[in-house]
């Protein structure tokens, strides 16, 4: 079994080194539609209930491939451990929250544009990833990694600390709402169909009106409808973002990077000054991070719990998926991550709960009184245990413990890790003659 499935991922391995990237993008969100389509269809969703299916996996993916495309950019290219992903992305979060929430709301803010208020959280989280980086970098590997996790659970701390649910800086209030959280702005895709965008009781605009009345028609209800279209700009979003990050990567400053990744002594030798290259690519990765985190956050997915470790843990794995030091893989593992492993497991639990009857009183209270009914055969004890609300989320974590032993003893470097980018300009492998030298 399996020499099967290493023989399959050969073959995958294989037909992914034959296409090119847009192909293998495409092939993939082709798949992925196709999948959630069918498992919608099983559980009897109709038209309005397949585009949300369909809406919430993009929006998902979306905001996935940024995060691991900006770690891709520290981890993949330059070789710095950042396990405090989760602590920038609230940085950004949190300063946009403070500038464009409304001086009205509590707790309060500046009332700016959301514009300014996204501008600013990224330059904020790339500051402080930036100063973050001056101490830190004096380490390596694992001891990088402890400062930035335990840096990440500093900042998530601080921002819901009840010292900080509502201060006074230069006379202006301002707060973090503490443990409560904060009422960020609505979602800027509201300006195409609403007359006022942040009013949520606002009526639709004439153009809004003609949209959600087609869309009605069919089964779209209007949420639906405006989440959608959030999702497809967050793509344009990864594209640029992808596009950007291939221009750096390719650039004499991406050269000094993946050499610093190789062999910082040497890069350092070059006369390069890997310190500076280091804090900048931190600042880089760390605001775009906070720009993902802000697009999640104001796409109406997110919570302050989503700040937690765990989160920097499913980036890590998402990348890890796709494979580090390739920009396509970061895109393909984020795609893969929150689609599969993420999402999945709510699926599977819907059609288990469908087509298997059980009962309520059948879901067992502790593992002990699930695994007792094997022993006669019956597994509904079991699979209503495995399957509850409650246990979803375990069963994710399984889930990718399992796909994480099979990665690293059988394709460690991911899908596409082994297209990693190396810091020569030009392939030498081409050179004539390159074989017999």
């Amino acid at each position: 079994m399996s020499a099967r499935v290493d023989d399959g991922m050969a073959a995958v391995s294989e037909w992914f080194d034959g296409r090119s990237d847009a192909a293998l993008l495409l092939v993939l969100a082709v798949g992925l539609y196709a999948l959630f389509t069918g498992v919608s269809l099983v559980l009897g969703y109709d038209l309005g209930g397949i585009v949300n299916t369909l809406r919430r996996i993009t929006f998902l993916s979306a905001i996935y491939a940024m995060l691991v495309l900006a770690l891709n950019l520290q981890w993949g290219y330059t070789g710095l451990f950042n396990l405090g992903v989760a602590g920038f992305m609230a940085v950004g979060v949190y300063t946009m929250g403070m500038l464009s929430t409304a001086p009205t709301t509590n707790p309060p803010g500046l009332g700016l544009p959301l514009p300014i208020g996204i501008l600013g959280g990224v330059i904020a989280a790339a500051l402080v990833g930036a100063v973050a980086s001056l101490p830190a970098l004096r380490l390596r590997g694992d001891y990088l990694a402890i400062v930035t996790l335990a840096f990440s659970e500093i900042v998530r701390l601080t921002y819901r600390s009840p010292v900080f649910e509502t201060f006074s800086v230069a006379g202006l209030s301002l707060g973090t709402g503490g443990s409560t959280g904060m009422s960020l702005p609505t979602n800027p895709i509201r300006i195409l169909f609403y007359e006022n965008s942040q009013e949520v009781t606002s009526p639709p605009s004439a153009f809004g009106e003609a949209v959600f009345g087609t869309f009605e028609a069919i089964g779209v209800r209007a949420p639906v409808v405006e989440g959608t279209a959030y999702a497809i700009v967050l793509l344009f979003v990864v594209a640029g973002v992808y596009a950007l990050l291939r221009r750096v990567g390719n650039s004499p400053f991406g050269r000094v990077l993946k050499a610093i990744r190789e062999d910082e002594t040497v890069a350092g030798a070059l006369g390069k000054d890997t310190r500076l290259f280091k804090v900048k690519v931190f600042a880089l990765g760390c605001g775009l991070m906070g720009l993902a985190a802000i697009l999640w956050r104001i796409g109406g997915l997110a919570s302050t719990a989503d700040f937690r470790p765990i989160t920097t843990f499913y980036v890590f794995v998402a990348l890890i998926i796709g494979g580090a030091g390739s920009n396509t893989g970061s895109v393909v593992g984020g795609a893969v991550f929150a689609s599969l492993l993420f999402e999945g497991p709510n699926f599977v639990r819907r059609v288990v709960t469908q087509y298997v009857d059980i009962g309520i009183g059948q879901t067992p209270s502790t593992i002990f009184e699930a695994v007792g009914p094997l022993a006669s055969l019956d597994v509904t004890p079991l699979l209503a245990y495995t399957i509850s609300d409650v246990n979803v989320s375990a069963l994710r974590l399984v889930l990718l413990g399992v796909v994480l032993i099979y990665l690293i003893q059988n394709r460690p470097e991911g899908l596409l890790g082994h297209r990693t980018e190396t810091a020569a300009s030009v392939d030498l492998s081409e050179r004539p003659g390159g074989e017999d030298r």
